[in-house]
C-alpha cells in the first residue's frame, strides 16, 4: 500500500512557476515508481510525467515537456513537479499517482493522491 499527500498547488501569474510535492507512505513507497497527472474541469484526467525509483527514468507528456521536470528525493520519500512559463491552459487539479510498474503509473496507477489546485491567471 502506498498513501499519498500532495502540496504547493495555488495561484499563479501566467509565465510564473510552481513547485509541487508529493510525500509518499507505505510499505511501497520507497520502491514504486511515482508520476503527475492533471484534470481540468470538463476533461479527462491527463498524464504529465513519471519518475522511476531505481534508475530515475523520467517520461513526459508532450503538452509539458520542456517546461515541467519531475524529481524525486528518495531519501525523504518525495516527488516533486517543477512547473514553468505556466499558461492559464495548465489550470487543474493536479494528482499525484504510484504504481508497482512504471507503465502503470502512465495508464492506470493503483494509488492516487487527493489533488491540488493549481490555478494560472491571464
Amino acid at each position: 500500500q502506498v498513501q499519498l499527500v500532495e502540496s504547493g498547488g495555488g495561484l499563479v501569474q501566467a509565465g510564473g512557476s510552481l513547485r509541487l510535492s508529493c510525500a509518499a507512505s507505505g510499505h511501497s513507497a520507497s520502491t514504486y515508481p511515482m508520476g503527475w497527472f492533471r484534470q481540468a474541469p470538463g476533461k479527462e484526467r491527463e498524464f504529465l510525467a513519471v519518475i522511476s525509483q531505481i534508475t530515475g527514468t523520467t517520461d513526459y507528456a508532450d503538452s509539458v515537456k520542456g517546461r515541467f521536470t519531475i524529481s524525486r528525493d528518495n531519501a525523504k520519500n518525495i516527488v516533486y513537479l517543477q512547473m514553468s512559463s505556466l499558461k492559464p491552459e495548465d489550470t487543474a487539479v493536479y494528482y499525484c499517482a504510484s504504481d508497482k510498474f512504471l507503465s502503470g503509473v502512465k495508464r492506470t496507477p493503483a494509488y492516487w493522491g487527493q489533488g491540488t489546485q493549481v490555478t494560472v491567471s491571464s
